[in-house]
């Protein structure tokens, strides 16, 4: 078995890599954000709750607060 070997290509027979071991312009893949399409229009996040929970949130609300006033007139009334 022989020595590791260096997993590094030889610039030398690289293709696209100059004598110095350069790149040249043009031959690197282009930046992060260059690469990716969009993923549409920007629409910018709604502020607080929707309707629908929020309007099941003040129906419990109110069905405890009905709950017990009926039962402290109850006990009242004894």
């Amino acid at each position: 078995m022989t020595g590791p070997s260096n997993p590094d290509p030889d610039p030398r027979r690289t293709p696209g890599v100059e004598a110095g071991g350069g790149v040249p312009a043009g031959e690197t893949p282009p930046a992060e954000s260059g690469t990716g399409t969009g993923t549409g229009p920007y629409r910018p996040p709604r502020r607080g709750w929707a309707t629908g929970p929020l309007l099941i949130v003040w129906l419990l609300v109110i069905a405890c607060a009905l709950f017990f006033l009926v039962y402290a007139i109850v006990l009242a009334a004894r």
